[in-house]
């Protein structure tokens, strides 16, 4: 039987972290099958799943806790359950406007009223390409419960973009 790993990663950003990482993942017959990795505030942080065989998982979990020897802290999650069936529409959602406190709090907390999960998430700032303002960028993949009415969230969402000052747009 196998076991899923959610491995989270966090250390120093340094050349060769990610080949000491699948190194071990290789020695113990794990397969490495997703994972986002970015360096952040000049520290490499990443996550990623893996899944080894369930006989090899606590040996496993030692050689990657043993990294932290190296200034790589990683943090394991096992799940030995299939995953649960999710029902509901792929969205994707992106947004853009002047940079300030609250944005993301706001455009989750009206997702999270309607049962709506975040896949994924990612965010910058950036600079305005016509002035020096800071620019704040999301983009979201979302999971929308069948019986969320997909005209009456753009609505809601585009009356707190509205009071952002951020401009919002769906694709399915």
């Amino acid at each position: 039987m196998k076991t899923s790993l959610v491995l989270t990663l966090i250390g120093p950003d340094k050349p060769g972290l990610v080949e000491r990482v699948s190194g071990i993942l290789v020695q113990h017959q794990a397969n490495w099958q997703r994972s986002s990795m970015s360096r952040l505030a000049g520290k490499f942080a990443g996550i990623l799943i893996a899944s080894v065989d369930a006989t090899r998982t606590a040996e496993l979990l030692a050689d990657l806790e043993a990294l932290e020897g190296e200034g790589l802290r990683v943090i394991a999650e096992t799940d030995q359950q299939s995953p649960a069936e999710r029902l509901g529409r792929a969205l994707s959602l992106d947004l853009v406007g002047h940079d300030k406190p609250g944005i993301v709090r706001e455009i989750s907390r009206a997702l999270a009223e309607r049962g709506i999960s975040v896949d994924k998430l990612e965010t910058e700032v950036v600079s305005g390409s016509m002035s020096a303002e800071l620019l704040f960028k999301a983009q979201a993949d979302l999971l929308v419960p069948n019986d969320v009415d997909v005209d009456e969230l753009q609505e809601s969402l585009e009356a707190i973009a509205a009071d952002l000052m951020v401009d919002i747009s769906f694709q399915s």
